[in-house]
C-alpha cells in the first residue's frame, strides 16, 4: 500500500512538473507532451486506489495539469515548428511510445467489455447509511484484482475462482477519508469496521463461517482467505459476503434470509489487506472448495459497480432508495 500511494502522488507531481517546468522549444515537442502527460493522468486516475490520497486527487490533478500547461506555453514560448536536433526527436519519439503505452491501459481498463448482462446476478447493495467506494470491481484485471484467480496455470487459485468478478467495498467520510490516519494498524481505525451488513438476495444460509481473528493491518490469514464469511444461495446462485468482525454474525446455516435482513458486521478477518466488505457470486461450488464454482457478475440495484464509484446510501429504515 505505501508503494502504491508514493506512485499515485510522487508520479502525476512530476508529470505536472516536467510539464510546467521543462517543456520543449518546439511546437511539436510541447503538444506531445501535454497529450501524454493528461493521458497518463487518465490511466492513473482510472486505475489508482483511491483511498489515500483520497478519490478526488484524480480531479486535483486536473487543475494542476491545466496550471502547468498554461505556465509552460507562457514560460516557454515555441520557437520552432519542429525540434532541430536529434535529442529533441529522441524525447518525442519516447513520449509517443509511453503515450501509447498508457493510452493502451486506459483504455482496456475502462472500455473492457462486461460480461452479457444476461448472465448477472441482480442484488441489492449490502450497506446502509454512508458513502461508500468500490476499491475493487469491473470485468477487468487492471480494475479488478479479483480476476487473476481466472488464471488456470496458477493451482492454487482453483479453489478462489468463483471470487474473479468479486466487489470489494470501503466506507469513506465527506472529505473522502476511510480512516485515522494513512494506513493504521488496528482495524476499528477504518470507518467501515462494524458496519452491519444486509442480505443483498433472499435465499437459504449455505454456510457461516464465525470466530476467526480480526488481522492487525497489514498482517492477513493465508489459510482461511475469506474469513468469517456466510454463502447465501440466491435462487441458482451462490452469493458470498466476507471478512466479517469475529461473533458478528446473526444468521446459522439452514436459515432463511430476506433482503435486508441483517446478516453481520464488517471486520477484518481472513486474506484482508484492510477491513472491507468482500462480496462475489458464483455458480455453486463443491463441498471440500465452496469457492471454487464459476464466477457470475453482479449488478447492484441494477448498475455494475467497478473501481472508484461511489455509492451513497440511505439509513436502514429507508432500505432500497439507491442514488
Amino acid at each position: 500500500m505505501t508503494i502504491l500511494i508514493l506512485i499515485q502522488i510522487l508520479f502525476p507531481l512530476v508529470l505536472i512538473g516536467w510539464l510546467a517546468f521543462l517543456q520543449p522549444r518546439n511546437l511539436l515537442g510541447m503538444g506531445v507532451q501535454a497529450l501524454v502527460t493528461a493521458i497518463a493522468l487518465v490511466a492513473i486516475a482510472r486505475m489508482g486506489i483511491w483511498v489515500f490520497p483520497p478519490w478526488w486527487t484524480p480531479y486535483l490533478y486536473g487543475v494542476l495539469f491545466l496550471l502547468a500547461l498554461g505556465l509552460g506555453v507562457t514560460k516557454h514560448q515555441p520557437k520552432h515548428r519542429m525540434p532541430l536536433s536529434w535529442p529533441g526527436w529522441v524525447m518525442v519519439v519516447g513520449c509517443v511510445a509511453f503515450g501509447v503505452y498508457v493510452g493502451n491501459e486506459a483504455v482496456r481498463s475502462w472500455a473492457g467489455p462486461f460480461p452479457a448482462a444476461a448472465s448477472a446476478v441482480d442484488l441489492t447493495f449490502p450497506l446502509r447509511g454512508g458513502h461508500f467506494l468500490i476499491v475493487n470491481g469491473g470485468s477487468n484485471i487492471r480494475i479488478n484484482a479479483h480476476l487473476k484467480t481466472l488464471d488456470k496455470s496458477v493451482p492454487r487459485f482453483q479453489a478462489y475462482r468463483g471470487q474473479s468478478y468479486g466487489t470489494d467495498i470501503i466506507q469513506v467520510n465527506r472529505w473522502g477519508l476511510r480512516s485515522r490516519g494513512i494506513s493504521p494498524k488496528q482495524p476499528g481505525a477504518y470507518l467501515i469496521y462494524g458496519a452491519p451488513v444486509f442480505a443483498p438476495c433472499a435465499g437459504q444460509v449455505v454456510q457461516a463461517i464465525d470466530g476467526l481473528p480480526d488481522m492487525i493491518i497489514p498482517e492477513t490469514d493465508q489459510v482461511n482467505r475469506a474469513g468469517n464469511h456466510v454463502i447465501l444461495r440466491c435462487g441458482e446462485a451462490e452469493v458470498i459476503l466476507a471478512h466479517f468482525r469475529p461473533q458478528s454474525l446473526l444468521v446459522q446455516s439452514g436459515m432463511a434470509v430476506a433482503v435486508g435482513d441483517a446478516i453481520a458486521e464488517v471486520g477484518n478477518s481472513g486474506a484482508s489487506g484492510e477491513p472491507h466488505l468482500h462480496i462475489h457470486a458464483q455458480r455453486p461450488g463443491t463441498l471440500a472448495m465452496p469457492l471454487s464454482g464459476d464466477p457470475l457478475p453482479v449488478r447492484f440495484n441494477s448498475r455494475f459497480l467497478i473501481r472508484s464509484d461511489r455509492v451513497t446510501t440511505p439509513p436502514p429504515e429507508n432500505a432500497g432508495v439507491f442514488r
